[in-house]
């Protein structure tokens, strides 16, 4: 299948975000500069364990604290969760966690692991929201903890990083012409831009396909986090990791549909990070078979 053009331009980005904010927004957000090497590179980290869930799909919650443990660790090059945490946010911080409730949600036993290890961290557990939704008032929040589970979707290709803050917009429907190629536009709102710490991806059990409804065909438990501080970098390799599951299915290339513009122009056109796989280094931990990466 040819790949479809991106025709979202840069006089959408300047109608959509505030005049006086671009030149920063061009030049990409402190956090994002921050995270990525010397050589502009991205670095996505994948942690996996083949037995994080059982046979009837049940979550093991020590195997999964275990996970988000390393994740931490990996992402952050501390020595232990706590150090990892406060080297990204403040005790004093509000901090909204942001997972995905629909089609593929979030495990609550993630969500609720997160939340433990805030608050062991020195976190007041009064200042960690809930901070999915259209009415969340995102204001009084000052840090932000994206999570949201990896699926394809089928009005944006993939529905997990860059998608995962449009109700943020107050109108989502806008956001769905030109194949969603303008959801990137959400991270540079006033209330949204630099607040993302950490963007902590739930690839327990991805969706391959993309919907409507949830067919439980193309849900298979692959067993890892992805995470990292670049979201076009993890939404590119969370692409990557679903079309090979596609191929492998259907034993030949399968390209979601529609294509997944929105990540290329996340990069492109609203700079939040890379979306070339050259450019991005994946590091793996744990289980290594069928990573797909």
């Amino acid at each position: 299948m040819k790949k479809k053009s991106i025709v979202v331009t840069r006089r959408d980005f300047i109608r959509g975000t505030a005049g006086a904010a671009l030149g920063a927004a061009l030049l990409g957000p402190q956090w994002l500069r921050a995270a990525t090497t010397a050589g502009g590179r991205s670095v996505v980290l994948i942690v996996r364990d083949e037995k994080v869930m059982d046979a009837e799909f049940n979550v093991d919650r020590r195997i999964l604290a275990a996970m988000l443990e390393r994740v931490l660790l990996q992402a952050t090059g501390k020595e232990d969760a706590r150090a990892a945490w406060l080297s990204l946010l403040k005790p004093t911080d509000v901090i909204g966690l942001v997972p995905t409730p629909l089609m593929n949600p979030t495990h609550e036993e993630l969500i609720d692991l997160v939340r433990e290890s805030l608050v062991a961290a020195g976190v007041p557990a009064a200042n960690i929201v809930h901070a999915q939704g259209r009415s969340v008032d995102l204001a009084p929040l000052t840090a932000l903890i994206c999570m949201p589970g990896l699926k394809a979707h089928w009005l944006t290709g993939i529905g997990t990083v860059i998608k995962n803050y449009i109700l943020y917009s107050g109108a989502p429907r806008n956001y769905h012409h030109q194949d969603s190629a303008r959801l990137g536009e959400i991270w540079n709102l006033p209330q949204v831009k630099g607040k993302t710490k950490l963007v902590l991806v739930d690839a327990l059990r991805p969706v391959c396909d993309k919907g409507p409804q949830f067919d439980p065909r193309y849900r298979w438990p692959y067993g890892g986090l992805i995470a990292g501080f670049d979201p076009v970098a993890i939404d590119a390799v969370g692409l990557k990791i679903i079309e090979a599951k596609r191929a492998e299915l259907r034993g030949e290339p399968w390209p979601v549909s529609p294509p997944a513009v929105c990540v290329e122009a996340a990069d492109k056109v609203y700079r939040l990070g890379n979306s070339d796989l050259s450019r991005i280094d994946i590091k793996a931990f744990g289980w290594k078979e069928n990573a797909l990466v």
